[in-house]
Formats: structure tokens, C-alpha cells, sequence
């Protein structure tokens, strides 16, 4: 279900004050001795809780589609199996799974086959590790979940041909039906989708309790077109479209059992109006406020080098006027070169600034208390998208893997929980 707008409690530390004595009640005499009572410890505040409350702490997650490197099973081959502990190392928070539409369901005629085999390669890139799609990915984590940590965020993207919006507005060249959004009488089949995920979920074993509409709705690869025509001062048309999504998850979240949150934004980062894009400002300014208000926080795309739009943000989510305020969420970073169809370059010095440069913007979101959560993109570097922590050919680990591992499950409230002096990079 979805869990309506509820107060929180403060930071790590924060007590209530204890209830005054009833009037006319007798003091005590001098003789009457008090019997010794031992002080209860403090409940630790739930890891959920941690993510959705601004504070001095930063949690740290991963996006990674492949089971092969979350499973605690003894029998994952290598070199899997050795990536596989060095991201258990990392004790991630949050655990990101990206569920891609198109290949769950690519006819209408039957329901999503979240048990589909996928070959586990890099697109055509080697080591192969396949796997049982969705249903292995849950069992994975609910393995991962019973150890700590690992909270499961579900996020969809990309929209089946026959499920998509017709061409319109302002398209780039090469545009296809997935990266339109789904039609306003395909919303049923989304809700489906949805449900069908939290079904086998449950049956794993495996929490799913936060939830993103769609990913990156203010870039032309997941939601085309952006604007009505080819200018950067033409209208946006991408919030509508989104936020019909969003209902639609929120109803499919609200009649399935269990506590699932949903969560706004996974926004790139998008400055300057173009006439194919939409600003993060633009973005949620034209988000209702009773949608935002309900949201648990909002998750933004910033990746290291990037433009730093929280201070904008920050201002845009307090004009909405919600009770509470948003925990931040940096749910896609990581070092490398994060654009498309690009390639690291520099060689070691530029694999070490990065990994300077990671540990320099965990330590500044720590003491954000907007930011609660970082999310690395990903453990297996894609090639045509390259941040990850491990070479596409799983051959080594970029320094950054350190980093991140000596930053794990910072969302705990620990008194002696203090961000790492300095970086790991070696």
C-alpha cells in the first residue's frame, strides 16, 4: 500500500521529553526509596527511516542488474563470484532494480514473463552470466535482505511498441516506441506490471518498498517528446504523461499488501532549455503539489563533475508547501565518463582523481542534511555508459571500488558512524 504523509522524528540523538507528573500527585518522603530501574536502550531508527529523515549521514547503494553479483549462493562461478564479495563489502543501503518494460512484456497478448532468461553478457561483451530475470534478481536480494541493509527500490522505464505514445512534438532522430510513454489506456497494463513484480517479490521473499514512476523523465531517451515543438522556450508536454504514470503506481501500490513507499524525480541532470530536454526546475515546478507532498523523497541524477542543482531543488520542493520536508536522493553517481557512447580516458591518474573526486562528494553530501542516499551506476561498467567499479571484462576493479566499500551502510545510526578521513583510492 502506499503510506500516506506521516511526521517523523528527528535526528540521531533527538528524545522526547518526559510526560510532567499528574496534578496532585503526592510527593514522595524522604524515606521512600526509589528502586534502581536500569535506562533503556535507544531503538535504533529503522534503515527506512534513515533515508526518508534529513540528517548528518549518507547511505550508500548500487544499481547492478545482474544476480550473479548480489546472490549469497556458494555456486556463482567466477570472475562473478569474486565482484560478488567485493560488492557485499560495500553493504549497500539501497539496492536499485531497473525494471526495462519492453523486454518483460513485448506483446500485449500475455502478462510479463519476470522469469525470462537473460545470457547475464554486456550487451555482446564478455563474461556471460545468465540468469532467471526478474524472479532470480528478487531471490538474490531477499537472500542479501535477511543478512541487513539492501532495501529494494524498484524503478521502470522504457515502454512496449504496443503500449507506447504515437510520435509527436519535438523528437530527436532515432526515437522508437520505447522511448515514448505509455498511452493513457496502456496505464491498466502498467499497473499490472507493477503488481506482478510484488507478487513474485513476496513469493521470494524480498522487499520492494520504495518505488520510481518512471526513470529520467526530463531526457529524451525515456520520455519523447519533451516539448510541443523544436524550441527551448516551447511548452513541456513530458510532466503530463508522467504524471498519469505516477497515479498509476501509486493505485497499483495502494491495493497490494504490504509497505511500499513510491518516490519522485529520477531526473537528469538538465540545466539549460533545450528544445529535446527539460530542466530539473521546470520538472517540478509543474508537479502537483498533493503528488509531491505524498512522495517519501526526491531522487535525483548527478553524476561526479556534474552541475549541482540541490540548493534549486531544495527551493522548488519547499514552494510545494508538504508538511515535510524531502530527503534528497542521489539515486544514479558514480566517476568515469558518464555520457553515452564516450570512453574513459587519462589512463591510472584519471581512475585515481575519480576516485578522489567520489570521496570528496560522499563527504560533502554527509554533511548535507538533505541528502540521505547515494546510489553508484553500477558494479559492472557498462561500455557505452562507463562508470562502473569493475572493468567490463571483469578483469579489476577501478580504484573507486574502495571508496565506496569504506562508505557502507552510513544510514545506520551509530554514535561512532563519522565519514572516512580520507579516501581509499590507494
Amino acid at each position: 500500500m502506499v503510506l500516506g504523509v506521516t511526521a517523523l522524528g528527528g535526528d540521531e540523538g533527538e528524545q522526547s521529553a518526559a510526560p510532567p507528573a499528574a496534578v496532585g500527585t503526592p510527593a514522595p518522603t524522604a524515606s521512600a526509596a526509589p528502586s534502581a530501574t536500569a535506562t533503556p536502550a535507544p531503538t535504533p531508527r529503522p534503515l527506512w527511516s534513515s533515508l526518508e529523515t534529513r540528517g548528518r549521514r549518507i547511505a550508500v547503494g548500487v544499481t547492478e542488474p545482474n544476480p550473479n553479483f548480489v546472490s549469497a549462493s556458494p555456486d556463482i562461478p567466477q570472475p562473478f563470484a569474486r565482484w560478488r564479495d567485493a560488492l557485499a563489502k560495500v553493504r549497500p543501503a539501497l539496492y536499485r532494480l531497473v525494471l526495462y518494460w519492453p523486454a518483460l512484456q513485448p506483446g500485449a497478448g500475455a502478462p510479463a514473463d519476470l522469469g525470462a532468461i537473460n545470457g547475464g553478457c554486456m550487451r555482446d561483451k564478455l563474461p556471460c552470466g545468465p540468469y532467471g530475470g526478474v524472479r532470480d534478481q528478487l531471490r538474490a536480494l531477499a537472500a542479501r535482505q535477511r543478512q541487513g541493509g539492501w532495501e529494494g527500490f524498484a524503478v521502470v522505464t522504457g515502454t512496449p511498441e504496443w503500449a507506447a505514445r504515437p510520435a509527436s512534438g519535438c523528437e530527436r532522430r532515432r526515437i522508437e516506441p520505447a522511448n515514448r510513454m505509455p498511452r493513457t489506456d496502456a496505464l491498466a497494463a502498467y499497473r499490472r506490471l507493477v503488481t506482478d513484480v510484488l507478487r513474485v517479490a513476496r513469493k521470494e521473499g524480498a522487499t520492494l518498498r520504495y518505488w520510481a514512476p518512471w526513470n529520467e523523465p526530463n531526457h529524451p531517451y525515456s520520455s519523447s517528446p519533451q516539448r510541443a515543438s523544436c524550441s527551448g522556450d516551447a511548452p513541456n508536454v513530458s510532466v503530463g504523461p508522467y504524471v498519469e504514470v505516477a497515479g498509476a503506481l501509486r493505485a497499483a501500490l495502494d491495493r497490494a499488501p504490504g509497505d511500499q513507499r513510491y518516490v519522485l524525480g529520477e531526473v537528469a541532470v538538465m540545466v539549460r532549455r533545450l528544445p529535446i530536454t527539460t530542466t530539473v526546475n521546470e520538472f517540478l515546478e509543474a508537479l502537483p503539489a498533493k503528488l509531491v507532498c505524498g512522495a517519501r523523497a526526491w531522487t535525483q541524477h548527478t553524476y561526479i563533475g556534474g552541475e549541482d542543482v540541490v540548493d534549486n531543488v531544495t527551493r522548488r520542493l519547499a514552494a510545494k508547501g508538504c508538511e515535510r520536508e524531502h530527503a534528497i536522493w542521489m539515486t544514479e553517481t558514480g566517476a568515469g565518463a558518464p555520457r553515452t557512447a564516450t570512453a574513459r580516458t587519462g589512463g591510472r591518474a584519471a581512475e585515481l582523481r575519480g576516485c578522489r573526486a567520489v570521496h570528496r562528494i560522499l563527504e560533502d553530501w554527509y554533511r548535507d542534511r538533505r541528502i540521505t542516499a547515494a546510489v553508484q551506476y553500477t558494479l559492472r561498467e557498462d561500455d557505452v555508459f562507463p562508470t562502473g567499479l569493475v572493468t567490463t571484462d571483469l578483469a579489476r576493479a577501478y580504484p573507486a571500488l574502495r571508496e565506496w566499500q569504506q562508505w557502507g551502510l552510513r544510514a545506520r545510526p551509530r554514535p561512532e558512524d563519522r565519514p572516512p578521513a580520507e579516501p581509499a583510492c590507494g
